[in-house]
């Protein structure tokens, strides 16, 4: 027990010291390019000129108006913190984000407008779990059970046409898939009979239904699309990978003398090789649910869905640096939550791991 609890611990310190560095290497990134200069240079011109604009109509005297301003300036380089050299500005950011002090954002807003980045996170979060997370949730699940059945089946005509369609979906890129069903079910019945089966995109119509369950019926019916496009790319992978995980324990020794032993076909599927098998089932499973939490920024993008994944691209085109920052840390963070639960699941489900 006091080994396990050391190698845990071990496992924790090592993946804090990833996210650590993540973050450290980001600031480089942004600070020695110079181009977290640029942006807070950039911003703060844009409220020089504007907080001028606002004062030239109170103040005629050109000497007195340019004192102002440039006492203005001072005060706002010293907030934005162009006061001090890069390398000092953001490892005092990084050290807010460590204790999950996320700050705010200086160009966008939640729906609620809020600026603060843990308010744009709250805002964001539940509609890439909506699409994203639950697409995933539902093909993974799908493409397992698939998996599995292949996998216990290999030669089979099951197998084989699972094998071609996996080979046909892993070559589509989802965006591509995206656009293609929107133009086939949502543009082509508009356009060919006036009929709109599915929406080209949006999270809900405009305006939205008042009432809840119109609301919700609303959203899945926005929802169809892009989950099905999820399922068309990824199905045949997860069955795939699934099918291959399945069939080289099949092949291991311990399986083939539980067979020679006489135990019924079941439990040598249950007991020898779906138990061994689930280690690589769960890191893939889990890993792809964390991933999902910073959402699909070009299918998010495709589908107008109002996701992480948009929030992330809005963040970088608006050079918007404490979002981004905060993003990458909460991104990163997850990942590291979940490399952990799955050290924990890997000495629960594999009785081959033994941890000295």
């Amino acid at each position: 027990m006091a080994s396990l609890a050391k190698t845990l611990i071990v496992k924790a310190v090592t993946l804090i010291i990833v996210l650590i560095g993540v973050l450290f290497l980001l600031a480089i990134i942004m600070g020695a390019t110079g181009l977290s200069d640029k942006v807070l240079n950039s911003t703060l011109t844009a409220e020089v000129q504007e907080y001028k604009q606002q004062l030239s109509r109170q103040i005629k005297d050109p000497t007195v108006l340019e004192r102002a301003v440039e006492e203005y300036k001072k005060e706002r380089a010293a907030a934005l913190g162009l006061d001090k050299p890069w390398y000092v500005r953001l490892p005092q950011l990084i050290y807010r984000l460590l204790f999950l002090d996320l700050g705010y954002s200086r160009t966008l807003q939640s729906s609620w407008g809020s600026n603060k980045i843990s308010d744009l996170i709250i805002d964001r979060l539940p509609n890439t779990i909506i699409l994203t997370t639950t697409g995933i949730l539902f093909t993974s699940l799908v493409g397992i059970w698939m998996g599995l059945y292949i996998g216990s089946n290999i030669g089979s005509r099951s197998d084989r046409v699972v094998s071609i369609l996996s080979a046909a979906s892993y070559a589509l890129p989802l965006w591509f898939t995206g656009l293609v069903l929107i133009l086939a079910l949502a543009y082509g019945p508009k356009v060919l009979w006036g009929v709109q089966i599915f929406p080209p995109g949006g999270m809900v119509s405009v305006p939205p239904p008042k009432e809840p369950l119109a609301y919700a019926l609303d959203l899945l019916w926005h929802l169809a699309l892009p989950l099905m496009a999820s399922f068309i790319v990824f199905f045949g992978s997860w069955a795939y990978t699934t099918r291959n995980i399945v069939f080289n324990v099949s092949q291991e020794d311990f399986v083939n003398f539980a067979r020679a032993k006489g135990l019924p076909e079941g439990v040598v599927r249950s007991r020898y090789i779906l138990r061994p098998s689930l280690p690589p089932i769960l890191t893939n499973l889990i890993l792809s649910l964390a991933y999902s939490i910073s959402g699909y920024i070009i299918t998010e993008r495709v589908f107008n869905w109002p996701g992480m994944g948009s929030l992330y691209y809005q963040a970088i085109t608006a050079l918007d640096e404490p979002v981004i920052f905060a993003l990458t840390y909460v991104f990163t963070l997850v990942y590291i939550v979940a490399r952990f639960i799955l050290e924990v699941l890997y000495v629960v489900v594999d009785p081959r791991i033994r941890l000295s």
